[in-house]
């Protein structure tokens, strides 16, 4: 049987949509090869022509969707959006109740710490690019040290995403919600002097 010309790649990228959304929804080791070519209505043998073996696909499935959300937040610099636009993007009740559409930290970070090497570096480049285009919307950007507050912004999105999602009370997790954004908000726009200040006591 022939098919059209783009055929193939367009089976491949429409297992790997699949794929995404699965291991966000159910975990990478709940989400098995047969399930998401059910899901993707193919069999199980159309699998192996595109991707040597799961790892692979979890792979470049992480690749792809930290791409996409990097892409999404360039977009909405572009468009004129400052950081607490990014930030309340980020913590709303929409993506509280979507994690198969989320972002793979909040729901996959246990399971990646435990992937091989390569899949965890492939996470590392795709933190790194995302964290540095949030980076961009810091008061401070370009500075020596916008980079690694911009990660303690992310981690503490994230955080506060999982716990939100942990509790069953619908209140309690917007109030969870409403915290993070503060929270974040105030590390964003601490002055340079107050940090080194608090970090002057720590080491103290």
């Amino acid at each position: 049987m022939r098919f059209e010309k783009g055929h193939k790649a367009a089976t491949r990228q429409h297992i790997l949509e699949v794929a995404s959304k699965s291991f966000r929804r159910d975990g990478v080791s709940a989400a098995g090869i047969a399930g998401i070519m059910s899901e993707a209505g193919l069999t199980n043998g159309a699998f192996y022509p595109h991707f040597a073996s799961k790892e692979a696909l979890v792979r470049e499935a992480l690749a792809s969707i930290l791409a996409d959300q990097q892409r999404r937040l360039e977009e909405d610099q572009r468009t004129g959006m400052d950081l607490e636009g990014a930030i309340l993007r980020y913590l709303n009740r929409a993506h509280l109740e979507a994690p198969a559409c989320g972002c793979p930290s909040a729901t996959l970070l246990p399971e990646i710490a435990r992937q091989p090497l390569a899949t965890r570096q492939t996470y590392e480049e795709g933190l790194r690019s995302y964290v540095s285009a949030l980076a961009a919307l810091l008061p401070d950007a370009g500075s020596a040290t916008s980079g690694r507050r911009a990660m303690a912004i992310f981690a503490l999105m994230v955080g506060t995403l999982q716990l939100a999602r942990a509790v069953s009370n619908v209140a309690e997790a917007e109030q969870i919600l409403e915290g993070g954004v503060e929270a974040a908000l105030r590390l964003a726009y601490a002055p340079s002097t107050q940090r080194r200040q608090k970090s002057a006591k720590r080491t103290a």
